[in-house]
């Protein structure tokens, strides 16, 4: 096709099907080549609104320098500049450079952590392609493609619509109408019609709300109308998570404690060590740059990314960063059945037809059995051309599951569906339950309905069998609902069919008659529960999850199914009740695990506001439209990938890419070690950070200088924040992490076992730095510091291996994979190695050599005396009180 037919752009609207399709070069019924597809998204580019510049790294690195601290550290080594302390000056510079490639690296890393999880999260579209339903990228459509409209999804591009079937798209985005508009493909317009008038086109970025359709691809990315009107915003803000905002506020916190210390002790350094001003000056602003807790927030950015990242690998895709950090805490999951317990694999098993069961395929396709696929196929929203497909259907798998019955069954899916054009459908909905179709056939017109069959018979006045509509009376319908139900005990999905003829085509708006139905028969579906649910639901319940089975089936197909996968069914809950009972009654069934069936999308609401009012952290899965509501006021809501509508993966914070609960319970256990790994960064953080500063208050206070030269505090603090930062965040998790309960997240970040542990572990690197310190102030001031030098360097590494876990023994955590913790051991002791063995580098971080004894000495002691945090967890294992303040 030229370019020239795709840059300019005619009134679409104005022209009829075949026209459009000819202008496009593509085939309205089997879509584009494969081929011909890559060659025109080689040539017209993605189908994606443009999309901001990533930050180059030079404009990263020119924000981390002019942040405050990092200035604060240039005018230090200024100061000494104009002092005469050229060398001093070069090292600080130094160390500056490195502290700003360290600060770019960490945000690179955690950028490019999030904008990955934004490609993964990218919309998809379904086409038809060598004649053929697939989905795709939604970036990946090009012009001419043939896009298949489900309910629930958003359109991908500009669309000239060659079928529809009772479609309604909600076009607000585009003319703020709150109405969805309805289309229909076989109108023509003029040309001049103004576009939020233009029936006969869907426009990119709006919703699917009823209805079916087809449409061919007029125009992508910049070219379509939301392109053009440039509505969207070209980026996407992340918003703090709650738990990033409380480091935030920890680090304000923590600000003026160590803005103190950095006036507190040159004061005290002038006053009682009598130490010269000019040091202390530099002192102070020194420990101002190293303890002012500036990275904290940055922590917990690179821990989320990272393990939303690691999520992602889980097959579970972070929408909302928020959702990382609360997945972790979740103390009640309410699962769907469909697709997440079982396998979503569905098939026709079953079938009761001419009052009698049959096992699928029947023995002879009569009469009754035809009637029903009828109906069967055309209230049906799969494509005719996915039946047979290897490949996971596109549109609702039920649909799909009959269609490829039908085939198996010999009937032409194709031609029974294109005798009855369809001329309204109401598809299933909370209140009604059922899918109603009206159709024009040639013997005239008819309403075809699908649904549960409880909902079904009390409608239908005649049952079809011996070949003729025959009188249904109470009796009847009671041994047809019973037929139902033995289905249903076998763990099948039950639907019921009926039918009737009408004089006339309702008028618009007018309700529809539902009345007075032909019962056809009913039809089971065979979804097997996944093979790894129980094990998932036993791991979650372990880890003190409380499972909740919400859906809308039968009562008896929900207690099937929850006993094969071992959630608790005793007491089946029907959605009605939900309705009825009061608060304290609905919470007492659900508090120990529960089954809800026949539940509609305002019931599952319901039930998730109550858990959240009685104190859970509930996630909530869903995959249709109807679940939007539960899915943003569950704490984390979970959409299904693979089957869910963009409706509820835009609704959902976290989307699982398989459907599966396994890919929830492996989320819950991330989720767990990413806070986990956090606490034990920021703990040994500002465990490093009291030693640095209660060492050096010590010092002074007893008339000495501070342990540290200011060029070794720079050097210090680029050592601790590399290991925070770099080596606890990536930390294997510990053996019990799915057998401790789920956290409260109303706890504070900083609560009393942590702030413990900080206090502990920053003390015993103090007195390991003042051990070697205060000794060796009689052989010089250089002397001494080299001592501390070396002995805080060994020591912060020391307990940096015992904070590595909280549960497990040291011995277990060193056997845990961590090659981050022990890259950066390798290069501590690299850097003191340099440090006393090359003489320049030496003579700038004011350090001696130490003889052979004094460094066994001090590295002995500085291994050995954090062992008392292995002495402690050992003891306290037997000690439940001290273990819940310590660990």
């Amino acid at each position: 096709m030229p370019d020239d037919e795709l840059s300019n752009a005619p009134a679409w609207h104005a022209l009829p099907i075949h026209e459009v399709a000819a202008r496009l070069a593509t085939d309205p019924a089997r879509g584009l080549t494969a081929e011909e597809a890559r060659r025109r998204r080689e040539r017209c580019g993605a189908n994606e609104l443009a999309a901001a510049r990533p930050e180059p790294w030079w404009r990263e690195a020119g924000e981390a320098l002019t942040e405050p601290m990092v200035l604060l550290l240039i005018a230090v080594g200024i100061l000494y500049a104009l002092l005469g302390q050229a060398e001093d000056a070069l090292t600080i510079f130094a160390v500056i450079f490195a502290v700003t490639a360290i600060e770019t690296a960490n945000e690179t890393r955690a950028r490019r952590a999030i904008e990955a999880l934004r490609r993964l999260d990218a919309p998809t579209a379904a086409v038809v392609r060598d004649g053929v339903p697939t989905r795709i990228a939604a970036r990946d459509v090009v012009p001419g493609d043939l896009v298949l409209l489900q309910l629930g999804e958003r359109v991908p591009a500009d669309l000239r619509l060659i079928e529809t079937t009772a479609l309604r798209i909600d076009e607000s985005v585009l003319t703020g109408e709150s109405v969805p508009a309805v289309k229909q493909a076989d109108l023509v317009h003029p040309a001049r019609t103004p576009a939020a008038d233009r029936q006969n086109l869907a426009f990119a970025g709006t919703l699917v709300t009823a209805g079916r359709g087809r449409g061919l691809v007029i125009a992508i990315g910049q070219a379509t109308e939301l392109g053009r009107t440039a509505r969207l915003a070209k980026t996407a803000h992340e918003p703090r998570t709650p738990l990033q905002q409380e480091l935030a506020r920890l680090a304000g916190a923590f600000l003026w404690i160590a803005i103190g210390a950095s006036v507190l002790i040159p004061l005290a350094g002038t006053l009682v060590a009598h130490q010269p001003p000019r040091e202390m000056l530099l002192t102070g602003l020194t420990l101002a740059f190293a303890t002012i807790p500036e990275e904290l927030p940055i922590l917990a950015t690179i821990v989320l990314a990272l393990g939303a990242r690691a999520l992602a690998h889980r097959r579970a895709v972070v929408r909302r960063l928020r959702a990382a950090e609360a997945i972790g805490s979740v103390s009640v999951i309410a699962t769907d059945k469909t697709g997440t317990l079982t396998a979503n694999r569905l098939s026709v098993s079953r079938l009761f037809v001419d009052g009698a069961p049959y096992l699928f395929p029947p023995p002879a396709v009569g009469a009754g059995l035809h009637r029903l696929f009828a109906v069967a196929m055309i209230a049906n929203s799969a494509p005719s051309e996915g039946v047979g497909n290897p490949d996971p259907p596109i549109g609702d798998p039920i649909d799909a599951a009959v269609l490829e019955a039908a085939r198996r069954l010999g009937l032409d899916t194709s031609r029974i569906r294109a005798s009855a054009r369809v001329h309204d459908e109401h598809p299933l909905d909370a209140a009604r339950r059922a899918v109603l179709v009206v159709a024009e056939r040639d013997d005239g017109w008819w309403l075809a309905a699908k649904g549960a069959p409880e909902v079904i018979l009390p409608a239908c006045s005649h049952v079809f069998q011996n070949g003729r509509p025959e009188p249904l009376d109470a009796r009847g319908r009671a041994a047809l609902l019973e037929a139902a139900a033995a289905m249903a005990r076998d763990g099948l999905r039950v639907l019921g069919f009926a039918d009737r003829p009408l004089a006339a085509a309702p008028a618009g708006g007018a309700p529809l008659p539902v009345g007075d139905l032909t019962f056809l028969g009913l039809i089971g579906l065979t979804d097997p529960p996944r093979p790894e649910a129980a094990e998932a639901i036993a791991a979650l319940r372990a880890a003190g999850v409380r499972v909740l089975m919400l859906t809308g089936d039968h009562p008896a197909t929900a207690r099937a199914v929850a006993r094969q996968v071992g959630i608790p069914a005793e007491r089946i809950i029907h959605g009605t009740e939900v309705e009825t009972v009061p608060d304290d009654v609905l919470w007492s069934t659900l508090a120990a695990g529960a089954v809800v069936a026949r539940v509609t999308p305002a019931q599952k609401l319901r039930i998730v506001r109550l858990l959240q009012e009685r104190g859970d952290v509930v996630a909530v899965t869903g995959d249709g439209v109807n679940d939007a509501p539960a899915l943003r006021a569950a704490t984390v809501g979970i959409a299904m990938g693979q089957t869910g509508s963009d409706v509820a993966r835009e609704a959902a914070d976290l989307v699982l890419t398989d459907d599966n609960l396994a890919t929830i319970a492996a989320a819950v256990r991330a989720g767990r070690v990413l806070y986990a790994n956090l606490r034990k960064a920021v703990r040994f953080y500002l465990a490093a950070k009291f030693a640095l500063v209660g060492s050096a208050l010590a010092a002074v206070l007893a008339g000495r200088p501070v342990p540290f030269a200011p060029v070794q505090i720079i050097l210090l603090e680029l050592v601790m924040d590399l290991g925070a930062s770099t080596t606890f965040v990536v930390e294997p998790p510990e053996d019990d992490v799915m057998a401790r309960p789920p956290r409260n997240p109303r706890g504070p970040f900083l609560d009393r076992s942590m702030a413990l542990a900080v206090f502990a572990g920053g003390l015993t690197l103090g007195l390991i730095t003042l051990a070697a310190f205060l000794p060796g102030w009689g052989r010089g001031i250089d002397d001494a510091r080299s001592a501390a030098f070396l002995a805080w360097m060994i020591g912060h590494v020391a307990l940096a291996a015992h904070m590595r876990t909280e549960q497990d023994g040291l011995a277990a955590s060193l056997r845990r994979p961590n090659r981050s913790f022990w890259i950066w051991v390798g290069g501590v002791l690299l850097l003191l190695l340099l440090a006393f063995g090359v003489p320049p580098l030496r003579q700038r971080l004011h350090l001696t050599p130490l003889a052979p004894t004094s460094l066994a000495v001090i590295g002995t002691g500085a291994l050995i005396a954090p062992m008392w945090w292995e002495v402690a967890r050992q003891a306290r294992r037997g000690m439940p009180r001290v273990h819940r303040l310590v660990r």
